[in-house]
């Protein structure tokens, strides 16, 4: 089952990167370099490169989980592009049994919490509501 979802994404990678060379205007951009390792012990990496600059590559493995019977996947990786205009890309991310994390300067942030309403949690976390008892 893990072989055909790497094998789903490593495919949805080539599929993201056959669209328009933006260097030569071209369809089908040529993979310069693609490297697939599938472990049996639920371990995997691969990498791609291409000629239009696409730069990505991904490592997972099989994560004990403290109260739990089952493992969870782990995932780190990374891609780099250049947008349409010309500006560098830079992606990071790890998966986990946190859930996805990624991180890039092109990504939207939150607006930072107004100080109001961080005087207020500082309040509420000073004077807890009384426990009820039932």
């Amino acid at each position: 089952m893990k072989l055909l979802i790497i094998t789903i994404l490593v495919a949805s990678v080539y599929a993201d990167v056959s669209h328009l060379n933006p260097k030569t205007g071209e369809a089908n951009a040529q993979i310069l370099k693609l490297d697939n390792d599938v472990g049996v012990e639920g371990q995997y990496s691969w990498s791609i490169e291409t000629e239009n600059g696409i730069v990505a590559n991904e490592q997972g493995s099989l994560k004990a989980v403290p109260g739990s019977d089952v493992p969870a996947e782990t995932v780190q990786g990374q891609a780099s592009w250049k947008s349409p205009e010309g500006e560098a890309i830079q992606l990071t991310y790890i998966a986990d049994e946190n859930g996805y994390q990624p991180q890039g300067s092109h990504l939207p942030t939150s607006p930072p919490i107004p100080p109001s309403i961080l005087r207020s949690l500082e309040y509420i976390a000073a004077h807890p509501p009384p426990v009820e008892k039932n």
